[in-house]
């Protein structure tokens, strides 16, 4: 940020003085930073108000002309301020709108731990008004319980981001929840992987690789890494594996796993109500085929992981028929009679 576009010998900054070790030439920043601060189009500033917090804020007492050219070198600088009724700052880096959405997305993180949500959206607050910050102050009170205890995730993130540019493995130390709802390794040695892509689904951060030793892709939450390194061995191609000759495509893989779980894709057909169409988008994406099937019901073909297929089925049980294959009909046919069971005894 430059501070020094005026010229300190300009008639008009005469009439400015600073107490304590500043300069003149501070002057616009610190009516920009008050606009930023104080104002915005319900919040006007008038030449007085500008006045009385430069000297309440920074210690520095001003002229009015002094105010009104240093507003206008501003604008000259690019900077959208209004002069209606008062001054205030039109334009933002972002809209309050578009803060709340980002705010909101990390506080419904289940990525990040409670601490480093709360100093993310103190970072993203300073991109507004104490109006603004206001309006969001009562999301700081509440807390999901969701969040995750890894204070190792931004970190973990970082490094595999390097080493997928470098197009090197990793190795790193996965965890899991003990009964003292503690996080603790699960098991002595360490993981090897080759990493290829990071991907944030449902709130949590993954990260698809190749586990050293496999023939197949799989995904890794990164809440649950710790100690992540980079290793000098390249990693291995993606289009060496079954299914991948071609490389990742994102949203196909995405349609396919709708809760993350890992192994190859099956096809499945199925019989469910029309008004279920909402529900199929948001868990399958759009790449599915939907076909009429008497005046409200429709025939679903879709291809899936059959694990994540399975409880997806069963969270809808009441409401879905599996058709093919036989042996997923088998599979929920069995689950259901072993919950019956249990509510039998």
């Amino acid at each position: 940020m430059k501070t020094d576009l005026l010229d300190s010998n300009d008639k008009d900054l005469e009439d400015c003085s600073m107490y304590g070790t500043g300069t003149k030439k501070m002057l616009n920043m610190l009516i920009l930073d008050i606009l930023k601060e104080y104002s915005d189009s319900e919040h006007r500033l008038l030449q007085q108000d500008i006045i009385d917090l430069l000297m309440s804020n920074y210690g520095f007492s001003c002229e009015r002309r002094a105010v009104s050219n240093n507003i206008k070198c501003l604008k000259e600088m690019g900077y959208d301020i209004v002069a209606d009724k008062g001054y205030y700052l039109k334009s933002r880096e972002f809209t309050d709108a578009e803060l709340r959405l980002l705010i909101d997305s990390i506080f419904s993180s289940g990525s990040t731990t409670d601490k480093e949500a709360h100093r993310l959206v103190k970072k993203l607050e300073s991109f507004s008004n104490k109006y603004f910050k206001s309006h969001v102050s009562h999301i700081h009170t509440s807390s999901s319980g969701m969040n995750t205890a890894n204070s190792q995730v931004m970190d973990s993130i970082a490094i595999i981001d390097t080493a997928i540019s470098k197009g090197r493995k990793i190795s790193f130390s996965y965890l899991q929840y003990g009964i003292d709802f503690k996080l603790h390794p699960k098991r002595s040695d360490r993981y090897v992987a080759s990493p290829y892509q990071m991907v944030n689904h449902r709130g949590r951060y993954y990260l698809i690789a190749n586990y050293e030793g496999k023939e197949n892709i799989s995904h890794f939450r990164i809440d649950r890494f710790s100690d992540v390194e980079i290793l000098d061995e390249k990693r291995r191609p993606i289009n060496s594996f079954e299914g991948y000759e071609n490389g990742l495509d994102m949203s196909k893989f995405l349609s396919e796993h709708v809760y993350m779980y890992g192994g190859k894709s099956i096809h499945v057909k199925f019989r469910i109500n029309e008004r279920f169409m909402d529900n199929l988008i948001d868990n399958f994406g759009t790449n599915f085929r939907a076909d009429p099937d008497g005046e409200e019901d429709m025939i679903v073909s879709l291809k899936s992981n059959p694990d994540a297929f399975f409880y997806w089925a069963l969270q809808y049980g009441l409401n879905v028929e599996v058709l093919e294959p036989e042996s997923m009909r088998e599979r929920i046919l069995k689950a259901c009679r072993e919950i019956e069971a249990k509510y039998k005894k």
